[in-house]
């Protein structure tokens, strides 16, 4: 047989180690990994001289807008951010404009992107007011629902316990997982309401509004109307000593639970956004040093399941404003993740089987992703490819992102994904997007 493309002079994460290797591609599946000799004929050779080959990286916690929220990012420039920063697939979140949570809502949102993505990309919805279109948004190709607790984005009431109680059920029954935003709305709305009223606007306010007990309060809630209901629980970045404590008990008991953090809230802290302010606003908020070091801790003990960027884009014009009660929260992370944490590895904070485990192989299981997540024969084609020796100094000017800032801008780092492989197609070379838009595919349940 003649395949698609030869990789060889590789270095790839194999089984927990790295293996001088090379890697044959065809029709967009790892076709065999073995020495050069083994290799068959191909259209196209590359030699990877030492390059280091990882699992094609999946960020399950990303913001690509589109639709009403184009102008901060579309799904052209979002996966071009993800391509340049070495992700393979994305899962995209459900507040947008229209709020993804219906059948028909998802249905138009994936046929959009399957015209421009670069990346391969699936999809949440919210939960929506009448619980028995759930079924129908599965059936559509939702990899899993989001519960946003901190205020009311989706159909169902986030204050009604029953309610809550019965979509949990429900989505128990259909087999997805539920990601949570676990902050508590009621008591966010009573402290702001007394903030605003005091003429409180600072960075201060913000911090104090979305205090550590926030965070605490929603994951005990949604941990004790979720008892019994059979669902799979994911929390989204936690950021507390507190919340990692009632996610890491409720695993202890037997719980289906999984948790992420950001790597936001692994090298920021809340002094950080002392000095820099309002740019640095995002929820839950910067933590201090007492709470990073636990997040560190909970990644060494294993409690954590998963890295998650939580890139969410805005204009620079929303991210300053007089009141921090108007500022946008969030800022784009797909550019900058990995590069970071590959520095990390080169400090001994962490190995780099744990980054491959955090944004490959856990996202690939705790979503049914299959044939993701590892460097197997027969699995699909989506590889990362990293210079682990490049030393830069990260430039948010010249993101793919629309969003052209970042805390990270000016960092020195070690570690630079230089080539994306998608589908078994070069999306990425050396920073620049070499693949027409569409190329990425929408990934449906079952990681069809």
């Amino acid at each position: 047989m003649i395949a698609d493309n030869v990789l060889k002079n590789a270095k790839a994460y194999l089984n927990g180690q790295i293996v001088d290797c090379s890697l044959a591609l065809d029709e967009g599946k790892i076709h065999k990994i073995g020495k050069e000799s083994q290799m068959p004929n191909a259209d196209e050779k590359v030699n990877l001289r030492g390059l280091l080959v990882l699992p094609g990286l999946i960020d399950v916690h990303v913001h690509l807008r589109d639709e009403g929220k184009a102008y901060k990012e579309d799904f052209y420039s979002g996966t071009s951010a993800a391509a340049a920063g070495g992700f393979t697939m994305v899962l995209d979140m459900p507040n947008n404009d229209p709020v993804t949570m219906s059948a028909m809502s998802l249905k138009n949102r994936m046929a959009i992107a399957q015209r421009r993505v670069l990346v391969n990309v699936g999809f949440y919805s919210e939960l929506p007011k009448n619980l028995t279109e759930m079924k129908d948004i599965v059936a559509e190709g939702a990899l899993g629902f989001k519960l946003f607790m901190a205020s009311q984005v989706g159909g169902l009431n986030i204050d009604d316990d029953a309610a809550l109680q019965e979509a949990f059920r429900e989505v128990g029954e259909l087999g997805v997982p539920l990601a949570v935003h676990a902050e508590d709305k009621t008591l966010i709305t009573a402290t702001e309401a007394k903030l605003r009223q005091a003429k409180k606007s600072d960075t201060a306010a913000f911090l104090k509004a979305h205090s550590e007990e926030v965070e605490l309060k929603a994951i005990q809630r949604v941990l004790t109307l979720s008892a019994e209901t059979g669902v799979r629980l994911h929390f989204c970045h936690i950021s507390t000593q507190e919340g990692l404590n009632a996610v890491a008990e409720a695993k202890r008991a037997g719980r289906a639970v999984t948790c992420e953090v950001t790597p936001h809230h692994l090298l920021l802290s809340r002094a950080d956004m002392e000095r820099q302010g309002q740019m640095l606003a995002v929820l839950p908020p910067l933590r201090s040093k007492n709470h990073i070091q636990a997040l560190w801790n909970s990644l060494a003990d294993g409690v954590v399941d998963v890295l998650g960027s939580d890139h969410a884009p805005h204009t620079l014009d929303e991210k300053s404003s007089g009141s921090i009660w108007d500022v946008k929260v969030g800022m784009p992370g797909l550019e900058t993740s990995l590069p970071l944490l590959l520095t990390q590895v080169r400090r001994k904070q962490l190995s780099l089987g744990q980054v491959v485990q955090l944004f490959a192989e856990n996202p690939a299981r705790i979503y049914g992703l299959d044939g993701r997540g590892s460097l197997e024969q027969g699995k699909n084609a989506d590889l990362t490819i990293v210079d682990f020796n490049r030393e830069f100094k990260i430039d948010a000017s010249k993101f793919k992102s629309k969003a052209k800032f970042s805390p990270f801008d000016k960092w020195q780092v070690v570690g630079k994904p230089v080539k994306t492989y998608v589908n078994g197609l070069l999306v990425m070379d050396e920073g620049e997007i070499v693949a027409k838009a569409g190329s990425g595919k929408v990934i449906r349940g079952g990681g069809k």
